[in-house]
Order: structure tokens, then C-alpha cells, then sequence
């Protein structure tokens, strides 16, 4: 059984269709939680923030314009819903209790070196890098979810891991690559 096009699916969803926003929605998931945790660094808050994301894009579908832009549009949702996410909940990161404190500073120092690594990233390299690395997408699949070139993705995986590769040899993580 062959997939029906993202096109077609996207036409139908514009109509009224439920259950070709469900299967958008089962497509473009793991690449919206992956856009999410860039920007929020949290599995979590990046599930409810993708979560978000389908809500408001299933109310707005009528709006939406460019309909082979689908996945480039619906990442623009992500990530404002997720920058919301993330101002809503830095007054409740100062709140939080020692013992959740304590148990997240015992994580290995590799860990917290790449994770600093990734810190040191752009917001847009640091999305290509989830995306091609936690989600596995293809780099066919990030320039349709990014709305840009596979040799834009190219360049900016590349420049990404430099820098990263850069930030870990001067913290003393040069095993690490």
C-alpha cells in the first residue's frame, strides 16, 4: 500500500477532513517534538509543545496559504509554541525543589558537555541538528519541514559540529566527537 502525498493530504485537512489531519499529524510528530526540544532542551515540554502545535494548526488550516508548505508552516508554529512554553515556564525552573536540582547535576560529564555544546549553538542550527541526529529525518525531510535547501541544511550541520566539535576540544571533551 502506497502513502498518499503530504499534498493531497494537506487539500483534504483543508476541507474538513479529520482523518487526514491525523495522519499528518502521525507524520510530522517526531519532526515537531525534535524542533521543540531544540529550543526548549526538555523530551517533556517538547511533547506538549508539539501537542500544541497540532492543536492550533488543526483551527488555522484554512488559513493556511501555500499548501506545499505545510511542514515549513507548521514548524513556525512549533516554535513559537515553544518559545511560549519556554517563557511559562522559566519563573517555575527557579521554583523547583533541591532534590530535583541535586538529581539532574549527577548527570555524566560527557552528558553535560555535548548538552553545553548545544547550548553554544545558533537557534537554527541547533534545530537542524535535532532534527538530522534525534529525529533522523532525511535531509530531503528537513528542508521540507525548514523550508530551505538541502545545501543550506548541509552548510549549517556542518558549520554546527564545528562549532560544537570546537567548544568540547577547549572544555577538554577532545575524545569526544
Amino acid at each position: 500500500m502506497q502513502q498518499e502525498p503530504d499534498l493531497a493530504l494537506v487539500e483534504q485537512a483543508c476541507n474538513g477532513d479529520t482523518d487526514s489531519f491525523t495522519e499528518l499529524c502521525r507524520r510530522y510528530y517526531p519532526a515537531m517534538v525534535a524542533v521543540a526540544h531544540s529550543i526548549l532542551g526538555d523530551r517533556h515540554l517538547a511533547e506538549d509543545a508539539a501537542q500544541q502545535t497540532f492543536a492550533k494548526a488543526v483551527r488555522k488550516m484554512t488559513q493556511l496559504k501555500n499548501k506545499t508548505k505545510f511542514a515549513a508552516w507548521l514548524a513556525a508554529i512549533c516554535r513559537n509554541a515553544a518559545l511560549d512554553l519556554a517563557q511559562k515556564t522559566e519563573t517555575l525552573h527557579t521554583a523547583e525543589d533541591l532534590s530535583m536540582i541535586a538529581a539532574e547535576s549527577q548527570e555524566n560529564d560527557v552528558t553535560e558537555a555535548v548538552k553545553e555544546a548545544l547550548n553554544k549553538l545558533t537557534a537554527t542550527a541547533r534545530e537542524v541538528i535535532f532534527l538530522r541526529y534525534y529525529d533522523g529525518m532525511t535531509y530531503e525531510q528537513i528542508s521540507a519541514v525548514l523550508g530551505i535547501s538541502e545545501q543550506a541544511i548541509t552548510g549549517r550541520l556542518r558549520r554546527a559540529k564545528k562549532k560544537m566539535a570546537n567548544y568540547l576540544r577547549h572544555t577538554g571533551f577532545d575524545k569526544v566527537q
